[in-house]
This record gives C-alpha cells, structure tokens and sequence, in this order.
C-alpha cells in the first residue's frame, strides 16, 4: 500500500468494503479524533435505526436519501448537509442511488475492528 508518509495513506489506496444491503463503504482517513467514509447506497438501501456516542455530520455527495433524526423525518439531496448530535437515534433510506460523506468524532473504533452491529444488513466478504 502506498503511503504518503508513514502516518499518511492516500485515499486513492483505501479498498471499497461492501457491508451487504446495497451499501459499500471507504475510509477516507482517520485518526483518533476524527473519521471520514464515503458511503455508497443502490437505492432502496437502508441505513437501520441506530445511535452512537459519535458525533456526526453527513455531506450528500450524490443521489436522495431519507433521514430519520430523533423521530424528526427530512428528505435530502446532493449538496445537502445533516448533523446527528451524539447518542440520537437516526436511520436512512436512499431514494435514489447516492453517495454520502461520514464524518464521525471521535474515531468509530467498531467500524475498524468490526464488533459494531451492521446497520445496513449482513455484511457481506
């Protein structure tokens, strides 16, 4: 794997890990404080009711999706922008093919050691 340093690996090297349920995703970079995914969903694809100590903010890359947020439903598009404030429960649906852009603090140490629950079905190898 190329590195851009030895604490630096570009994204271009990051491998595309589909988790089932129409959804794929990429780490973008991390450290302990912060963690970015890009997230892709065929539509129709969802994102099961969850919470996390995590906070969140999602860029809408591509497509239309629906975010549940503490019972509170919005329908967003490309160019939208959603927070998920930590501990609420949240879920999405993909309405048309998208691509969303995860930003977690700190790190989502469940997603690189795989203990956390999939929310997006059976996690597929």
């Amino acid at each position: 794997m190329k590195r851009y340093s030895e604490k630096y690996i570009l994204t271009e090297e990051m491998k595309w890990e589909n988790l089932g349920g129409g959804v794929s995703r990429k780490f973008l970079g991390y450290d302990n404080q912060i963690m970015m995914v890009q997230v892709k969903f065929e539509k129709g694809a969802e994102g099961a009711p969850h919470k996390h100590f995590h906070t969140q903010t999602t860029y809408v890359a591509a497509g239309k999706f629906e975010f549940i947020i503490d019972g509170v439903k919005q329908i967003v598009s490309a160019g939208d922008g959603v927070y998920m404030e930590p501990n609420l429960l949240h879920s999405a649906v993909c309405l048309e093919e998208g691509m969303l852009i995860d930003v977690f603090a700190p790190v989502r140490e469940d997603f690189l050691d795989g203990s956390g629950v999939s929310y997006f079905g059976d996690k597929e190898e």
